[in-house]
């Protein structure tokens, strides 16, 4: 077995279809209509299509449940949080913020209210950290990981 991808149920796919390109980058790998493959694993269906497939009525499906995320890394998290705030329509979770350990990390719904979350990449932090003039040691214990894992982000 092999996981393939997730699913996301819609409610008007030419909208979400373009929310997911404009915001996110996202290309279209396949189209049926009612179901459409993402860059990335991310399949979006037809809430109509989706509630049939559950033998449920459309109301049934719930939107904006705080349940879950698509979890994305960006190298340039603060090029990417300035293009998401000249988007216009963006309803954000949070703005971006910084995680104890130094992650940056912005999140936000889709057009559905999926939650959406971009965090920067663990190299680029690392990287931030001994530019800054930490040692790998000092790194480490700002980031509250293992001396090796900060040596690991450092490689190619």
């Amino acid at each position: 077995m092999r996981y393939t991808a997730t699913l996301l149920a819609v409610r008007d796919m030419e909208r979400s279809k373009r929310f997911y390109y404009e915001v996110l980058g996202l290309e279209i790998v396949a189209d049926f209509g009612a179901n459409v493959t993402l860059t990335g694993g991310i399949a979006l269906q037809t809430v109509d299509t989706w509630a049939g497939f559950l033998n449920r009525a459309n109301d049934e499906i719930v939107f904006k449940n705080n349940a879950a995320e698509l979890y994305f890394e960006e190298d340039q998290i603060d090029e990417f949080a300035a293009r998401l705030a000249a988007t216009p329509g963006i309803a954000y979770v949070h703005p971006l913020l910084e995680h104890p350990w130094g992650q940056r990390v912005v999140r936000f719904y889709d057009p559905d209210g999926h939650i959406i979350k971009v965090e920067e990449n663990m190299s680029i932090v690392v990287r931030r950290f001994l530019d800054s003039g930490l040692s790998v040691k000092e790194t480490a214990v700002r980031m509250d990981v293992p001396k090796d894992y900060v040596q690991a982000c450092l490689r190619p």
